[in-house]
């Protein structure tokens, strides 16, 4: 049965879509972009803070399902710049143990709201 997720920590969604959704096995999140529970985007701050951020509200739609970063299977992260990697590795590497999720890190034009990562995540029940 699928169902839609809505982190009540994270800010309000900006559009016709969820934080997140799930059929009770796999849980996909919707792109997480830098915005702060109260709604501020963080895009002026640099990469390490704008992936932190994102990955924080990541965390949050998941502790919505009881499931947390060791769940995650598969990240995509969208940079606007992939000169930034080596700063977005740094703070993502703080998310995740000694087992890391699969990810993929690709460069993109432009992302929401002016923005520097976006990240999205799927994640699975044991």
């Amino acid at each position: 049965m699928r169902r839609t997720i809505d982190a009540t920590e994270n800010a309000d969604v900006l559009g016709p879509y969820s934080h997140g959704a799930t059929d009770g096995r796999v849980l996909f999140t919707a792109g997480q972009i830098p915005i702060t529970p109260a709604g501020d985007v963080l895009a002026d701050e640099p990469i390490e803070v704008q992936t932190e951020q994102s990955l924080a509200n990541v965390e949050r739609i998941l502790a919505e399902e009881t499931l947390g970063m060791d769940d995650v299977l598969k990240t995509t992260v969208y940079m606007t710049d992939i000169d930034e990697f080596d700063g977005m590795n740094a703070a993502y590497r703080s998310f995740f143990d000694a087992a890391p999720p699969a990810r993929t890190a690709i460069e993109v034009q432009r992302i929401a709201d002016g923005a520097a990562i976006e990240i999205e995540a799927v994640a699975t029940h044991r």
